[in-house]
Order: structure tokens, then sequence, then C-alpha cells
């Protein structure tokens, strides 16, 4: 199991580590639209989730084959640990920003740490536990799923709140 906490810790590190440059990617690239699929596009909620769930699916990929034969259950755990990171940003985002009723910079990248931490706490219990080895597929399945859904909506948004720069949504708000 040390194996395993040292891989949480470089996955804590990798996540932080790639999902800060991440977010300014796009602009980077002059917006690349292929930049753009895997890096926020715009402020909105939904595109910052992408800082956790590209960089984290990136190392779990990279450490899966490696850890399989000592954690049997170490993808579906890594799974869990995406899905949550990434559904834990705007979870944490709108409750924060209800109670105070502004976004408030400094507690977004605390949020983003924070979720990471999450992430991979989540991920390194249920590796010990295998409680979720039986969903393996389903788990592998809802991360397909939001990896679709990012390249869906990165060009193309559905018309909802977590699409919308939540500056600007908070502004439209105030002014009715």
């Amino acid at each position: 199991m040390n194996k395993l906490k040292c891989c949480v810790i470089i996955g804590i590190l990798f996540v932080l580590a790639t999902g800060v440059p991440a977010h300014f990617l796009y602009e980077w690239t002059g917006k690349n639209k292929i930049a753009g699929f895997f890096t926020p596009v715009n402020e909105s909620v939904w595109e910052h989730m992408k800082l956790i769930f590209f960089p984290m699916l990136i190392y779990s990929l990279s450490v899966i084959p490696g850890l399989r034969s000592d954690v049997p259950c170490i993808t579906s755990s890594l799974c869990s640990g995406i899905l949550a990171g990434t559904f834990l940003i705007p979870a944490l985002f709108y409750t924060y920003t209800a109670l105070l009723g502004k976004d408030v910079f400094i507690l977004d990248i605390g949020i983003f740490v924070l979720s990471t931490i999450a992430a991979f706490y989540l991920s390194l219990r249920l590796a010990r536990s295998c409680r979720l080895r039986p969903y393996t597929l389903i788990l592998c399945g809802c991360v397909c799923i939001v990896f679709v859904c990012f390249l869906l909506f990165s060009y193309n948004p559905p018309d909802s709140n977590i699409f919308e720069d939540p500056s600007i949504s908070c502004f439209l708000f105030l002014t009715y």
C-alpha cells in the first residue's frame, strides 16, 4: 500500500501542477480548438471542471497498468475519484456563492485544491476497501460519458447556468 500512497501524493501534485497552467492553455495557444476540448474555453463552472477531470484521467491511465496487480480495485477507485473531484467543483462553488452572494477568486483556487485532494483521498479509500470493484464497468462508462460531454459542450454548450460565466450570470441576476 505504500506504493499506492506514493501514487496518490504524486497524483495530487500532478493534477495541481497541470491544472493551473491548463486554465490558461486555450488563450496561450491562440484559442486552438483542440486545446479547447481539454482546457477551459471560458470562465464557466463547467469549463473549470476540466481542470481536474483531464489531468486526473491522464494520470490515472498512466498508473493503472502498474498498480493493477497490487491494487485490484485501482480502476474503479480512480474512476470514482475522477467523477467525485470533477463534480465537487460545482457543488462547492454554488454552495459558497449562494452563501456569500458573490464569487471570490481565492475560494475558487481553494475549491480546485480541495477537490483534487478529495478526489485522490476517495480513490485511496476505495482502493483499499474494494467496495466499488463490481461497478468498475459502470464507473468507467460514466467517465467516458463525462469525457464526451466535455467534448460536445466545449463549443456548443446547452442553455444552463453551469455553462455561463458566473460573474455575468450573477450580474444579470442582480439587475432583475
